[in-house]
């Protein structure tokens, strides 16, 4: 079983990274359980989803500690959710935003400048992807080619131009993280 949760603030595009993450474990048969989470405000406010994927039933879909990974777009969703990363998992920030160090020794950061690659990109909506891209060289869960099914199924009605795009991001932020 692999808990995640993905915060930030609203308009980061935490939920649609969650729930391509969701629908990505989905296609492979595995088991999984999203849940939202708002802040009062929508964008600009804060928000967090989490993703629980199993082999097995998943009994209790609320992540509430032991945490594997903890993917943060801001400082407040580290300060938030640091504390429920089991020893030995993870933290990806976004080293764009996030400032400063982790106070923890027995978790594995990697920093990705996911808000840098966005605005290089042309698109800042776009970083989650290049978040996504440092939780995929975080933890061995997906391969390249599922990011890019899912994102042909997210985008095929709108602009084919932004399965690119969020692929590149992908791409980036696999290869551009510390």
């Amino acid at each position: 079983m692999t808990k995640i949760i993905f915060a930030g603030f609203g308009g980061q595009g935490i939920m649609t990274l969650g729930q391509i993450v969701a629908t990505m474990a989905m296609q492979q048969g595995r088991q999984v359980a999203w849940m939202p989470s708002y802040g009062a405000e929508m964008r600009g406010g804060t928000a967090n989803c989490s993703v629980v994927i199993s082999d097995l039933a998943i009994g209790n879909p609320y992540v509430l500690s032991d945490l594997d990974v903890l993917c943060a777009l801001s400082t407040p969703s580290v300060d938030k959710f640091l504390s429920r990363v089991r020893p030995g998992g993870a933290v990806v920030l976004n080293s764009s935003i996030v400032a400063g160090n982790i106070a923890r020794d027995d978790v594995k950061v990697i920093s990705v400048d996911a808000t840098d690659i966005a605005v290089k990109a042309g698109n800042v909506k776009v970083q989650n992807m290049a978040m996504l891209g440092g939780l995929m060289k975080t933890v061995d869960l997906f391969a390249i080619d599922n990011v890019e099914q899912v994102l042909e199924s997210v985008f095929k009605d709108k602009d084919p131009g932004l399965i690119s795009l969020n692929l590149a991001a992908v791409k980036a932020g696999m290869y551009c993280t510390k």
